[in-house]
């Protein structure tokens, strides 16, 4: 099958978010350019590792003196509203890639599609090389956004994240509504 490219430069919205109740969420990439909505499911890990290196990236480029070129924003209320619908997948992630183009001043967000293919690495680790013109190859969510834009992102996901079940004070684990048994207590049950 041919590869599908979401590409959005800028979009209007960039947002991470959730379906259906702690323990039982599932994780959104959503990219909205007018009438046009991409949906990418991927981990609540996959949102918490893409937040956290963004955060970093960020802030490095802070610590270089990079200049961004940014309208001013017109609206600086965090966005808390729900995912757009209609959610449909487009895809299930597989890797993201984060980075900067100085060219234009904008931070580079792009998720590909799970694969079964690719080559292992000594460590171990799968090693997919897919020429990006290549008309075969995993599907392509790309999104390319202000400095700015990317700080609001880094914010609602780290809300998103932190808005799911509550740690146990004993092991850490997530707490359901009913409580978890627990290992530090020798299995005994935590509510």
């Amino acid at each position: 099958m041919p590869r599908r490219r979401y590409i959005f430069d800028p979009p209007e919205r960039f947002v991470a978010g959730t379906v259906g109740e702690p323990g039982e969420r599932t994780f959104f990439l959503q990219a909205r350019d007018g009438g046009r909505v991409v949906s990418v499911v991927l981990e609540k890990v996959q949102v918490a590792v893409l937040a956290d290196r963004l955060n970093r990236l960020l802030d490095e480029l802070d610590q270089r003196g990079v200049t961004v070129v940014t309208p001013l924003l017109a609206d600086t209320t965090p966005d808390a509203e729900p995912l757009d619908e209609p959610i449909v997948e487009a895809f299930r992630a597989g890797t993201l890639t984060l980075g900067w183009d100085g060219s234009s001043d904008r931070v580079l967000v792009e998720a590909r599609a799970q694969t079964d293919e690719g080559d292992e690495d000594e460590a171990g680790e799968a090693e997919v090389l897919v020429d990006d013109e290549a008309e075969d190859g995993p599907d392509v969510f790309r999104v390319l956004l202000t400095a700015p834009a990317a700080r609001a992102f880094v914010e609602r996901a780290v809300r998103v994240i932190a808005s799911g079940r509550p740690p146990c004070p004993l092991c850490g684990q997530p707490l359901d509504p009913q409580g978890h048994i627990c290992p530090r207590r020798n299995g005994h049950y935590v509510n």
